[in-house]
């Protein structure tokens, strides 16, 4: 036992598959893990002019991933068609080709990134990868994605992959803050999963809503829009970065948008993205309140008109069996999950609701601390507004990292589940040995 916990604490591998971003690395970096856009470029109809700028291994995979999808799509805008988000909403069609090729190459850059230096330190057996999905996966998901790190190990002669298990992304989270009976409400970029856990997930409790950091961002785009800044809504990192700057998260969104109104100039930013680009908010200031507001509640009148211009959508979907809401509240979700749990848990639930996730990363300035709220004040005002009774019984904590939680949870199940627990594919838990 001695000796693999040893090795655990060298060769423990987590991955984080999330919406907008992959997170991965072995335990031995620490606090925190690589990460990545979750994105990837397929190098398919290239012109032989647009062959010779390419290294050849590369042009033989057909694939990037990483930092060098901007390079390539910077030379081959005509390309725009073959840039993948495999991940919507934290699942990929059974059928999308296109994405499981994306996600496969994902994996194996991960991996490979760590490959050759576990190798030479002289006692390496293979990673023990823990990879973390959104809870809300389908059965057929998982499958595909244990497919392919076998098929990944593989092509290493079965030396990268010692062994591997898989664990919900909200699970993780629990792992990682060390609670037993909580619920998890995890908002990433393409989802909220709010799912309640005693030992394990209470999957008839889960209840995802389809909105999280990609909703934030259109609404920026519109912002910004109005503002008279259209060029640079079309840019991304224009975009995520008025995003972090401006917005704030309102105790009450009437009472924030007519203080800011009142008062623009206590409300006003200027954000300079580079020293050529400055996004000033002076006079539309208030609608730096519809950022954060719309990750909790996008049902006021102010989103409606934007809706209604066709500017801007939130509707429910489908999948499976699994209904994503849109326009449902944070505190109704929240309150819904719980009703669906046993009785005799529903009180150690609601004394510890943990927040993760980049979608949750707000600040609350103090200059601006009557009308604006962390993520966890709000989620407690909302619940408080719609079940005075709870207020008492109410803990809401935000976990350390909200970026990192997940993949910290990862490593921490890798390294306590022992090797000798097989995969039960009833039960998703075990490890799975390469054969």
């Amino acid at each position: 036992m001695e000796e693999e916990l040893r090795y655990k604490l060298k060769y423990t591998y987590g991955e984080d598959f999330g919406t907008g971003y992959f997170k991965y690395g072995p335990i031995s970096l620490g606090e925190a893990p690589r990460i990545i856009q979750s994105r990837g470029l397929i190098l398919r109809d290239l012109p032989e002019s647009v062959k010779m700028l390419i290294p050849p291994e590369v042009v033989k995979r057909g694939i990037v991933v990483g930092d060098d999808v901007s390079r390539y799509l910077s030379s081959t805008r005509d390309m725009m068609r073959n840039l993948r988000y495999p991940l919507h909403d934290g699942i990929i069609k059974k059928e999308d080709e296109d994405s499981w090729r994306v996600v496969k190459e994902l994996t194996r850059f991960g991996l490979s990134s760590f490959y050759e230096q576990a190798v030479n330190s002289g006692d390496f057996r293979g990673f023990l990868v823990v990879m973390s999905l959104s809870a809300l996966s389908p059965d057929y998901m998982r499958e595909r994605f244990i497919d392919i790190h076998m098929e990944i190990n593989q092509e290493y002669q079965g030396k990268m992959i010692r062994a591997l298990t898989a664990i919900d992304q909200p699970f993780a989270v629990a792992i990682s803050e060390k609670a037993v009976t909580c619920m998890v409400v995890e908002a990433g970029h393409g989802n909220i999963q709010v799912v309640p856990i005693s030992y394990g997930p209470i999957r008839d409790g889960i209840v995802a809503l389809n909105r999280g950091g990609a909703e934030t961002n259109a609404i920026t785009r519109e912002i910004l829009k109005d503002a008279g800044y259209s060029d640079l809504a079309k840019d991304e990192y224009v975009v995520e970065m008025v995003k972090r700057e401006a917005g704030l998260v309102p105790k009450d969104l009437g009472t924030a948008i007519r203080s800011a109104r009142e008062d623009p100039k206590r409300f006003s930013i200027k954000i300079k993205v580079n020293p050529l680009v400055t996004v000033e908010l002076s006079e539309s200031a208030w609608t730096r309140f519809l950022i954060g507001e719309v990750l909790f509640d996008p049902t006021h009148d102010e989103f409606k008109s934007y809706v209604q211009q066709g500017r801007f959508s939130i509707e429910d979907v489908t999948m499976g069996d699994m209904v994503f809401y849109g326009e449902m509240n944070m505190a109704d979700a929240i309150i819904s999950s719980v009703r669906k749990t046993p009785v005799e848990v529903q009180d150690k639930i609601v004394s510890n609701i943990i927040l993760s996730g980049g979608a949750f990363n707000w600040r609350a300035p103090p200059a601006l601390s009557d009308v604006a709220v962390n993520s966890v004040d709000k989620v407690r005002i909302m619940i408080g507004d719609k079940v005075p009774d709870l207020l008492n019984r109410l803990n809401i904590r935000m976990v350390k990292d909200p970026q990192y939680s997940v993949w910290k949870g990862a490593i921490v199940y890798g390294y306590a589940l022992p090797l000798s627990v097989e995969w039960n594919d009833k039960a998703k838990e075990g490890w799975i040995i390469p054969r």
